[in-house]
């Protein structure tokens, strides 16, 4: 086993979990605001289903480029990695704002077929930054990566609760779905920006993540220097170890076929969450006393339960650590289609909101209780290897699950 603790004198461990926090949330927070703004592009491109065509838009973009460079992973240089995937979450975020005030909040094919190309780029930037972030994480600290994955989840939660109170603060003035929109990517903007900031200037420099990158170098990692570099911190290059078999790694197909139930466990987590999430709970659900609200209530409370789920394992206690377990908890979450199903067709509101609260917790907490199991016992670079695999088949199941959410429309004329 590898020895993952650091020196008890070593500073900044809270100080890189914020920052961690703040990451993850800016890995996920312009998509979450693409989605989140639905009931916006529903009134736009009322033919064109936008929940379910921009996330199978930008799934393909997303598994294609983190399949690239989960294969070329040993040879990329993390930070430029890690850089370009905020920088585009950026540009492409502003981009959106841009596309809107140009064609004055109109819809059409064409401001479609713009929004659609950049749902491809937030996906070309989730591979980079994710899978990235993920893989850099999994040789530190466990908590690390917790609040990294709870970032992305508080991403979900924080764009809900904007929405709500843009929509409440916009209902009754003219084009009140069009400013909430404008005002909704204006902050996703800024803080993609804070984002790049942070990673590029702050994140580097902190005392336990100089630890633990200086570590993996040492352990034959060549995807660090940059980082290390970064933080003040020059590794000689073409330095020969002593024991030539401290620098050996496992290869990516001997570190997956060790992991395969991990990789299948989270796959088939986001396979069946995202077969509901977010395009059966916009568009299936019915009409309700909540009105046009109830679809946005519905994805705050997955968002706000996702989150949650993600604290839950700090408890060890509460943290399922049996892959067994895991995977039995993980196979029973299918349950969950015929639910939705008939509580659509006969439920009330009540229940429906219930059943994606839990939904959302299931998510969360599984999620955390794989990725932070997964990495232990390895080298950095195995464990840097293993991360980007793992976010590869999560980043799978999303994409399968968008195309199993289309099932939802059998019959009903499109």
């Amino acid at each position: 086993m590898v020895d993952n603790k650091p020196p008890t004198r070593l500073e900044g461990k809270y100080a890189a979990i914020v920052v961690c926090w703040l990451l993850g949330n800016g890995c996920l927070f312009s998509w979450n605001s693409m989605l989140t703004i639905q009931d916006y592009y529903v009134y736009l491109f009322p033919k064109y289903h936008p929940s379910r065509v921009l996330t199978l838009v930008y799934q393909p973009f997303a598994v294609g480029t983190l399949a690239i460079l989960a294969y070329k992973e040993d040879k990329i240089n993390t930070r430029i990695r890690n850089l370009f995937g905020y920088t585009l979450f950026f540009i492409s975020t502003l981009l959106v704002l841009i596309l809107d005030l140009a064609t004055s909040g109109k819809g059409g094919l064409g401001t479609f077929i713009g929004i659609c190309a950049i749902s491809g780029a937030f996906g070309i930037a989730d591979a980079h930054a994710q899978g990235g972030m993920v893989g850099d994480l999994s040789y530190m600290l466990p908590e690390f990566i917790q609040s990294f994955l709870a970032g992305a989840a508080a991403s979900g939660a924080l764009t809900s609760a904007m929405r709500l109170i843009t929509k409440a603060a916009f209902e009754n003035s003219k084009d009140g779905l069009r400013k909430g929109a404008i005002l909704f990517f204006a902050i996703s903007t800024f803080f993609e920006l804070l984002c790049v900031l942070l990673y590029a200037f702050i994140f580097p420099k902190l005392s336990i993540v100089k630890y633990y990158r200086s570590k993996a170098a040492s352990e034959g990692s060549k995807t660090v220097s940059a980082d290390l570099a970064a933080g003040g911190i020059r590794t000689p290059s073409g330095r020969v170890n002593e024991d030539e078999k401290q620098l050996e790694r496992k290869g990516n197909k001997q570190l997956l076929l060790e992991n395969i139930d991990y990789a299948l466990d989270l796959f088939l987590i986001y396979a069946l969450t995202l077969s509901i999430f977010p395009g059966f709970l916009s568009e299936d659900t019915g009409s309700h006393s909540l009105g046009t609200w109830y679809a946005l209530v519905l994805i705050a409370m997955y968002n706000v339960c996702d989150l949650i789920g993600r604290y839950i394992p700090l408890l060890k206690i509460l943290k399922l650590e049996s892959r067994k377990m895991i995977t039995t908890a993980i196979v029973g979450r299918f349950l969950f289609v015929p639910s939705f199903y008939f509580t659509a067709k006969y439920g009330t509101q009540g229940w429906m909101i219930m059943l994606t609260s839990f939904l959302g917790l299931s998510n969360g907490y599984l999620t955390v209780c794989v990725l932070t199991s997964a990495p232990r016992g390895y080298k950095g670079p195995e464990q840097n290897a293993l991360g980007n695999l793992l976010v590869l088949f999560l980043l799978g199941g999303i994409f399968a699950g968008v195309t199993l959410d289309w099932l939802w429309l059998i019959g009903k004329g499109w």
